[in-house]
């Protein structure tokens, strides 16, 4: 392997997933780290590629929680370096504040498989895997859309739903990395949170019956195109 990505988890239960046999398959090694404790002043400088994954916590929450605020000054800088960086969920959220966006609570709460539309540039983007083919989301939060971003997809909820800067970053809310198997934890592990939001759990996993297969497949031919434009543009 000739290549390191360093992996940004923040709960053991919100990993790679189905992400990490595409990173295994592009000769990455994988480096886990967790965010809420790690040094970020002793990132090796020899990592390649950053995953953000997502967080029960909130980017705007960083005056409580010191640890949201020291990864975010270390992603900013990583970011004016124009680094390769992909962010999930709070990923996505604090690739944006650390891009000057604002990051804060949104109207509904979503939980299950929704549908996400392209826009024309996400149509000739990696996010054109998911067209027709719904996605997982669980999240209550937004942001807006960073200066000199591209907003790759929207949905009814949520406007900004994906957006990629150049080519080095992709930033996506919903939830590529889900396996069956993290869905039913998370809907154990949340389930008052869900029931609270209106939600039915044997109704999320008829959704997810119906949904996760291709949602995985999808997800990985993403991630596999992102990964071949980073090397053909490097």
């Amino acid at each position: 392997m000739n290549k390191k990505a360093l992996i940004l988890q923040h709960d053991p239960t919100i990993h790679l997933g189905n992400l990490e046999q595409v990173l295994t398959e592009t000769s990455f090694e994988i480096v886990v780290v967790d965010a809420r404790t790690y040094d970020f002043d002793a990132v090796p400088s020899d990592i390649d590629l950053v995953v953000v994954l997502g967080n029960d916590h909130g980017v705007y929450e960083k005056n409580e929680r010191d640890y949201i605020a020291r990864e975010e000054a270390w992603l900013a800088a990583w970011a004016r370096e124009k680094r390769p960086t992909l962010g999930v969920c709070f990923g996505a959220q604090i690739l944006a504040s650390a891009l000057g966006a604002e990051v804060y609570r949104g109207d509904t709460r979503v939980v299950g498989f929704r549908n996400v539309t392209p826009t024309p540039a996400g149509r000739d983007s990696p996010v054109r895997f998911f067209a027709d083919i719904p996605v997982m989301e669980w999240h209550g939060d937004t942001f807006t859309l960073p200066e000199g971003a591209t907003r790759l997809a929207g949905s009814s909820e949520y406007a900004n739903e994906a957006f990629a800067v150049d080519d080095w970053a992709l930033a996506v809310q919903f939830h590529p990395e889900t396996t069956p198997e993290m869905h039913e934890t998370w809907l154990e592990d949340a389930r008052a949170w869900v029931e609270d939001a209106g939600y039915d759990l044997d109704a999320l996993r008829s959704e997810r019956e119906q949904h996760i297969a291709a949602m995985q497949g999808a997800s990985q031919d993403m991630l596999r195109d992102w990964l071949a434009n980073l090397e053909k543009n490097r």
